[in-house]
């Protein structure tokens, strides 16, 4: 199937495969998956939830790199099984981008968008906080000060590194300024390239990623507007279940491991969807029961766009109807940071978000970290 002929917006139907069927070619287990079965049951899911109104979000931006890389274009260069992918995952294609383009650079373009769909002007903005775990640098400079320059604005700017759920971090601390008076306009970008942090040889993680990134504008709203209820939460007992082995200061990058291979990204996909699938369940109940509502309540899931069966799973087990899941996976893979803001932007371009409407926002991933919420528009 081409890109041209991926609906836009809709699910794409996953084939009846069991969730522990293994691929026939599928490569030896990793270092970090044998470190992981110690922790294949993360320990924690806390109960603690806030509230945190007074906000609203006034303009979406999202972009992705020009690049469409379909199924049958990594068959075609690295022999993946472009139906697998498509059963397993959803995704038809995702975005890679170009030589010259780094985290920032995508950034930049969609807080442009933003900055020009919430009708403000730059001067106006005076937070910037980004959610990323691909930086484009190491260690520094920080990537929203790299954006921050880009965009000549003048602000704190700072990252937030919490991989998927980059986003929601980013989201609730710049909320946190708006809320109290202490920013009157906030720009809350998340975004990776993660096309250069994932082995194209490793044919159950590689495909499941693309690169992007996504922008809101927030300034201080009516006081029933915001985050009814909001949860984030860690688990890093279950660190090793998605992780980059070296390249830190823990394990510094040496010769041996960049022959290996361990400065890329390596995930126990079986464990980790089975983490996902009960926290997105979980965490959802719980911000709808704290906020006194229900499923009928709400106009519009945006989640992290990770994999169609875990938002299918934990749907069905919240009883929530598909028509109000906005998915768009199907074009985009696995943006990490980028996933919630890219999709939000696109739910509000195609209408479906609506003032007074009430949405629930959940990311979740590496760290293993998360953040769920219950916003009305």
């Amino acid at each position: 199937m081409s890109f041209h002929q991926i609906p836009a917006g809709n699910a794409v139907p996953p084939a009846a495969i069991g969730e522990g069927s293994v691929r026939p070619d599928a490569s030896a287990p990793t270092e970090a998956t044998e470190r992981a079965r110690a922790v294949s049951t993360p320990r924690r899911h806390s109960q603690r939830t806030q509230t945190l109104l007074g906000v609203q979000i006034v303009g979406t931006g999202m972009y992705v790199p020009d690049n469409i890389v379909t199924n049958d274009e990594l068959m075609v260069r690295w022999g993946f099984d472009a139906d697998w992918i498509t059963q397993r995952t959803g995704i038809l294609a995702r975005r890679h981008a170009a030589p010259n383009q780094a985290t920032s650079d995508l950034c930049v373009e969609a807080a442009r968008r933003a900055i020009r769909s919430a009708n403000v002007d730059p001067s106006e903005i005076d937070l910037l906080v980004l959610g990323s775990f691909t930086p484009d640098f190491a260690s520094c400079p920080s990537t929203a000060c790299l954006v921050q320059d880009r965009l000549g604005l003048d602000v704190p700017a700072f990252d937030v590194s919490a991989a998927c759920a980059g986003f929601m971090y980013a989201l609730i601390t710049a909320a946190q300024y708006v809320a109290t008076g202490n920013s009157r306009t906030a720009l809350v970008v998340g975004g990776d390239c993660n096309s250069r942090i994932v082995n194209p040889q490793d044919q159950k993680t590689y495909p499941l990623f693309g690169d992007g990134a996504g922008a809101v504008i927030l300034k201080q709203g009516d006081p029933h507007q915001g985050l009814l209820c909001y949860q984030l939460g860690s688990d890093g007992s279950g660190g090793p279940l998605l992780e980059r082995p070296a390249g830190g200061t823990c394990r510094p990058l040496s010769e041996h491991d960049l022959f290996e291979g361990r400065h890329y990204l390596a995930m126990d996909g079986r464990n980790v969807f089975k983490w996902a699938v009960n926290l997105l369940t979980e965490s959802i109940e719980l911000v709808l029961h704290r906020s006194g509502l229900t499923v009928d309540d709400i106009s519009l899931f945006v989640l992290h766009q990770a994999n169609v069966r875990i938002i299918n799973a934990a749907m069905e087990q919240l009883g929530v109807p598909s028509k109000k899941v906005f998915l768009n996976l199907q074009k985009y893979g696995n943006t990490s940071g980028g996933s919630i803001p890219i999709a939000l932007d696109e739910a509000v371009q195609a209408g479906r978000v609506q003032r007074g409407d009430q949405i629930v926002l959940s990311g979740f991933g590496a760290g293993l970290a998360w953040g769920t919420g219950v916003m009305r528009w």
